[in-house]
């Protein structure tokens, strides 16, 4: 690796771990950290209060027992990053170069030692901390919640070994009361080992039915982990170096009395079929940590508040005992709700959330306390369906699941800023259910509370998939089952759960899961139960999507995909912070197959092959805009399609649709609607206006205009506008329709386009919907060429060749105005455009940057990549944290056919 390598490398770092930190004003309020505990997170990363520091345990000779006093000398030991792993200190110490840069982290380059070549004791590190016990938790029992370690832990605190943990998902809560010291420097020194067995990338013999590189040899399967870091063809295909050996998750104190409790639990039964009566069930445990013989009297006590229920029991908990005590509608009358306020997803309605609080009290002394928000709602699903495919219903209605996959941070680089980033930009883009595939994890509480505020449905599946092994200790799998099955229960986003990707299950998994929730459908695999097998997932010719040709497996628009998706290329900025400028242009395809598992996605092959029919490069300036524009149309023509063929609407039924990704684990060519460090594609302005609630759309195959509803509501009496208009801007042709649009429907072909035989080879349409008063609902916009389709086997056809004459357009004019305020450690730029030309101004981008040229991420534009035509205006509003500004903001405006536009903010 040369010097100008590692020294944009090194940016890269800095750049990272300055989008990683939790910023205070990013993101709404964290429920989880409750400020009565004492959050152990490290200073650097996320700027806690605790100075973390690591070293490889085969460098320590003394035990636990040492390395776990107050007093034990640790100047040679590494700062580490907690919650963290291994390689990402290693990576913020530079041991080890960025591993998201260029081929840094290809096993061939032998710059990051991968575990299966050097063995588990490589990456096998004591993580070390101090704490004082503040002396309001003097008397009390004072707890160490652990919230996840991979893989194995020894938890030792003032020389004492607490607790072992074994498992990537287990939670634990470790009794420290009688080995800390109250207001004096407390030890805690945990000793951390990778999976039992980290598998390797080597090939295997089978597999998942035509994936047969995924997962390596299998073995990472083996245990209960993060399967996805041994090797995938959306990530990289050679794995992540140390499998995320680390204390990836949060450590927390806090203190109780003598009876704790955790876990409540709400369960809703509606009344049908009005769903106008609400029955709720709660419960929680009750523990006793004391060592007295003869129990605790105790009263538990429960409210939801601002609805005027509470109730309450008392009980004798014994020495050790967690008792589930339960209350019922029966018991207490109080726990029927009428007229509930029901909690809905994306589109449907508000997502009304409650919020219960318990405690337990000893002679009228409170000692413990615990809330949880939850929403009165119900999710069934069944396959009574023309196809016997699988379709959801949330209270009593059919709901057209238009949901994608949620692929999680390879090296587990998460904070609550990215957190928050990643579900407003997918709550922005229109989609309303998250698959968390089985190779991945299982998210945090923040993200379960914001998919609950945003009305983002959760499908959990338990971390196995077709391409690895199953767990060999089943019980541990199951206890990390029932870890997490605790911990979000309570949230109504949570929707479905699935044993595994592609798979089967570990014998007494639904019977665990219904003796613990018993309120959602469950599955054994992704791939059953009305669910059919998934593709395409590589770049195909846009046009198969509306012929129905994307998937080598024969027909998938219909019934219900769990995988179906397209790339985008990431903006030219992005591009250069992946890779040497000379491996840009031209393309190095080492470099760009390596971010792009192993060339599994085409973006050196049919993606250059589909950008060059828009004209050929000769920058890699111009061939990344270019690149928008096909990851637009692929993103369109996916989403528009299914709109087409909504439940009953359409060729043929179609229940549901998830998008095979649209979130990156780390930098890679084939980006889906934001990049990897959260700046948009395209591709999420294009997916948002196709999955608007009210949406005119135009089928390159079809020729014909349709409108579809997303709401519970019938529309009558609108109206849709078809207008085209010619390489000069002229427009050729209008027609418009009545529409009545049904509830929750679509009203397909109500018009089609006869498009002038002389008109120019590239054109462009315009669709406009306006209500029965003449307003404007939504509006749509489209590239077309006269290219004719010649089959499944070629690139061509109107939305995928014959675009060289885009070139011809002649420049137009954008007038642009701004206006900058300030609200809430927030930073908003309100910009108005105006088309004042009589040219076309296609393909606009807005850019908000620093005085570097740099994107200021994460920011959040209200809508991008758009074009004008002329006379047209439109408003658009930037947002971002005050706090990203330290380096000035610079907006930008340019366009494929306007003059580049720079205004200086700061």
């Amino acid at each position: 690796m040369n010097i100008s390598s590692w020294v944009k490398a090194l940016i890269f770092v800095v750049l990272l771990f300055s989008y990683s930190t939790v910023v205070t004003g990013q993101t709404k309020v964290n429920d989880v950290r409750d400020s009565e505990r004492l959050w152990l997170d490290s200073e650097i990363t996320h700027n806690g209060d605790y100075q973390w520091k690591m070293i490889k345990a085969g460098d320590v000779a003394d035990p636990g027992e040492k390395v776990s006093l107050s007093d034990y000398p640790t100047a040679n030991w590494l700062p580490a990053i907690v919650p963290g792993t291994v390689l990402n200190s290693l990576v913020h110490n530079r041991k080890y170069p960025e591993p998201y840069y260029g081929i840094n982290n290809k096993i061939e380059s032998k710059l990051i030692p991968d575990i299966s070549e050097t063995g588990r004791d490589f990456y096998t590190y004591w993580f070390r901390t101090e704490f004082t016990v503040p002396k309001s938790f003097e008397g009390k029992h004072v707890w160490l919640q652990v919230d996840g370690i991979n893989y194995r832990a020894e938890v030792w605190v003032n020389g004492n070994l607490l607790s072992t943990i074994k498992g990537m998902f287990m939670q634990d809560y470790i009794d420290v009361t009688d080995f800390v010291k109250i207001d004096k420097a407390n030890a805690l020194a945990i000793k951390v080992y990778p999976v039992d067995v980290p598998g390797s990338a080597k090939p295997k013999s089978w597999g998942a039915v035509g994936e047969f590189h995924n997962g390596g040899n299998g073995n990472i399967g083996l245990n209960t982990t993060m399967l996805m870091t041994v090797g995938w063809d959306f990530t990289f295909m050679d794995g992540i170096r140390d499998r995320n050996t680390g204390i990836w998750k949060n450590i927390s104190l806090y203190a109780t009395g003598k009876v704790a409790l955790r876990h409540p639990f709400v369960k809703s039964e509606l009344r049908k079929p009005g769903y106008d009566q609400a029955r709720e069930f709660i419960s929680v445990e009750v523990v006793n940590p004391t060592t007295g013989f003869s129990g605790i009297n105790c009263t538990v006590r429960g409210e939801i508040t601002g609805e005027n229920i509470t109730f309450e029991k008392k009980l004798k908990v014994l020495r050790g005992e967690e008792k589930i005590l339960s209350f019922s509608p029966d018991e207490f009358p109080q726990l029927v709700i009428n007229s509930p306020r029901l909690w809905w997803p994306v589109n449907k309605g508000p997502q009304n959330l409650y919020e219960l609080k318990m405690t337990v009290s000893i002679d009228g002394v409170v000692c413990d306390s615990v809330k949880t928000k939850f929403g009165i709602r119900e999710i069934t699903s069944d396959t009574n369906t023309p196809d016997k495919s699988r379709v959801f219903y949330v209270n009593g209605k059919r709901l057209f699941i238009r949901g994608t996959n949620w692929i999680p941070e390879a090296m587990l680089r998460t904070s609550d800023e990215r957190t928050y980033a990643e579900l407003r930009y997918s709550r922005q883009s229109g989609v309303n259910l998250l698959r968390m595939w089985g190779g991945g994890i299982a998210e945090s509480d923040y993200f379960f509370q914001l998919c609950d505020e945003m009305g983002l449905l959760v499908w959990q599946e338990f971390w196995m998939t077709g391409d690895t092994r199953h767990p060999n200790d089943k019980g541990n799998y199951l206890d990390n089952v029932a870890s997490t099955v605790k911990r979000i229960r309570n949230h109504p986003s949570l929707a479905y759960y699935v044993a595994s990707n592609e798979s089967t299950e570990v014998t007494g998994t639904p019977e665990l899961l219904n003796k613990l929730d018993g309120t959602r459908g469950y599955q054994m695999q992704s791939e059953c139960a009305g669910v059919h097998d998934g593709s395409p997932y590589k770049q195909v010719n846009p046009m198969q999507h509306y012929e129905n040709t994307a998937s080598p497996r024969g027909s998938r628009v219909d019934g219900f995909n769990p995988e179906y998706g397209a790339p985008t290329l990431p903006t030219v900025e992005i591009l250069r912070e992946m890779m040497d400028e000379k491996d840009l242009w031209p393309i190095n395809k080492e470099v760009w197959d390596y971010l792009d598992g192993n060339g599994f996605h085409l973006m050196t092959t049919m993606y250059t092959d589909l950008v060059n029919n828009y004209g050929k490069s000769s920058s890699i300036d111009e061939f990344a805009q270019k690149g928008q524009l096909l990851g637009a149309i692929n993103s369109k023509s996916i989403w528009e399609v299914w709109n087409y063929n909504k439940l009953d609407y359409g060729d043929r039924f179609c229940s549901g649709l998830l998008f095979w990704y649209h979130n990156c684990s780390m930098r890679q060519v084939s980006s889906r609607m934001w990049d990897w460090s959260l700046e948009p594609t395209a591709s999420l302005y294009h997916t948002a206006n196709s999955l608007e609630p009210l949406h005119a759309q135009f089928d390159y195959l079809k020729n014909t205009v349709s409108v579809v509803n997303d709401y519970y509501r019938s529309f009558n009496n609108y109206k849709v506008i078809a207008r085209v208009y010619d390489i000069n801007s002229r427009k050729v042709y209008e027609e418009s329709a009545s529409v009545n649009l049904p509830e929750d429907g679509v009203a397909n072909d109500v018009l089609t386009i006869r498009f002038p035989e002389n008109i120019s080879q590239v054109h462009f349409i315009k669709l406009v919907l306006k209500d029965e008063k003449g307003k404007d609902v939504s509006s749509n916009f489209y590239w077309r060429s006269n290219d004719k389709y010649e089959g499944s086997k070629t690139l061509t056809g109107p939305a995928s060749s014959g675009f060289e004459d885009l070139n011809k357009l002649k420049a137009a004019n954008v007038k642009l105005s701004y206006k900058a305020r300030q609200a809430d450690g927030r930073y908003f730029v309100d910009i108005t455009l105006k088309n004042t030309s009589g040219g076309i101004a296609f393909f606009n981008q807005l850019q908000f940057l620093n005085s570097k040229m740099s994107p200021i991420r994460p920011s959040f534009y209200s809508d991008n990549f758009f074009s004008l035509v002329p006379g047209e205006k439109k408003t658009v509003t930037i947002e971002t944290a005050e706090e990203k500004l330290t380096e000035g903001a610079v907006l930008v405006l340019k366009g494929w056919n306007v003059t580049t536009q720079k205004y200086k903010l700061k």
